[in-house]
């Protein structure tokens, strides 16, 4: 059976209000606000995006959603869990401050900023699993105590995943910072000496203290790294490179895992909304203007992570002509997919609904 995934073109340089429109529009197709109770706990999960990064979500374009929300429960909230890696997102009060500076705040927004693993990660549920990677995910409570959650995601390119979408979002983006430990666990990277400047910026980002300086280039202790991936993307110089193997099919089966179990919570009260606007080769915790690798599409929505994620990738490709998401990163992005779709998080068989009015 297909699942619905409703489209409308949309450009990043229109109006916000516009871009909020067509949004608002997107989300009331999907129905869950007809779901939503007054007394319901509803998030809002979105990445506010690293310090310089202009990738990310504009608060402008969410605010018809949330009004909408806003007239069913005054419970609602925006969310994000903190970072492995060492920056402005690490702990909730630096978070919740780089989000105002985005703009996400009250005056705009009209809801709170909830961090939902706490204040520096430690917040979790963990919740029992029967999959084939994980037996327990570990979820950021604030998540596992909400009745309901929009999962507002911007489509981009990803180091270790090829493909940074709503299964993402909701995977790695909701796991706690054990979660995130859990599923990164699997993937080092190594340096190249000849390529090394020794510039040591690559030892601010590592969450812990697996890299050292040696003579001329610095070094990667096996046992201390995590594989969280954050010292090859701020290298300048390309000196750090990932031994992919299988190991990104395995991070990308944990993330499809982590997902499931937070998608299994909110049963039939879960909708995803992908932004497919400014797609970026890297994700947006790189702190950067980072140029677009395809022109902008437009926003889908559907109650199947999947099948959004699916209909996504192929509006990209199509738009481009080709895969920029393979030319970014050489990973198999669609394991995340395939997998998803085993394990019963969704399906990639979908019918492209374009909504007009809005």
């Amino acid at each position: 059976m297909k699942s619905k995934v409703f489209f409308i073109k949309a450009r990043r340089d229109e109006a916000p209000q516009l871009i909020s429109r067509k949004a608002r529009a997107i989300y009331l197709a999907l129905g869950l606000n007809e779901k939503i109770e007054p007394e319901d706990f509803v998030a809002l999960k979105i990445h506010f995006g690293e310090k310089g990064n202009t990738g990310h979500i504009k608060p402008q374009w969410i605010t018809g959603i949330i009004d909408e929300v806003l007239k069913k429960s005054q419970r609602a909230f925006l969310s994000d869990s903190n970072t492995l890696y060492i920056g402005n997102r690490s702990n909730s009060v630096e978070h919740i401050r780089l989000a105002w500076s985005h703009g996400f705040t009250p005056d705009v927004v009209k809801v709170p900023i909830i961090i939902a693993d706490g204040l520096v990660g430690r917040e979790k549920v963990e919740v029992k699993m029967e999959g084939s990677r994980i037996k327990s995910s570990r979820i950021a409570s604030a998540f596992l105590n909400s009745d309901a959650m929009v999962c507002l995601t911007h489509v981009t390119g990803h180091v270790q995943s090829g493909v940074g979408a709503a299964i993402k979002n909701l995977g790695m983006g909701c796991a706690s910072r054990a979660g995130k430990l859990d599923q990164h666990s699997v993937v080092h990277p190594r340096v190249n000496a000849k390529q090394c400047r020794n510039c040591s910026i690559c030892l601010d980002y590592c969450p812990t203290g697996a890299i050292v300086q040696a003579q001329g280039h610095v070094m990667i202790d096996d046992e201390k790294c995590i594989g969280c991936g954050e010292c090859l993307v701020v290298c300048k110089f390309g000196a750090i490179k990932m031994k992919w193997d299988e190991d990104s099919r395995r991070l990308q089966e944990k993330m499809a895992e982590y997902a499931l179990s937070v998608k299994s919570h909110f049963k039939d009260k879960i909708c995803f909304l992908n932004f497919i606007l400014q797609v970026t080769k890297d994700c947006d915790c790189l702190a950067k203007n980072q140029p677009a690798i395809v022109e902008d599409v437009g926003i889908v929505g559907s109650l199947d992570p999947v099948a959004v994620d699916r209909a996504s990738v192929d509006l990209v490709n199509k738009t481009a002509g080709k895969d920029p998401f393979r030319e970014g990163y050489d990973i198999d992005w669609s394991v995340q997919l395939d997998y998803g779709e085993k394990i019963g998080l969704g399906t990639q068989k979908y019918e492209l609904v374009e909504l007009k009015e809005f």
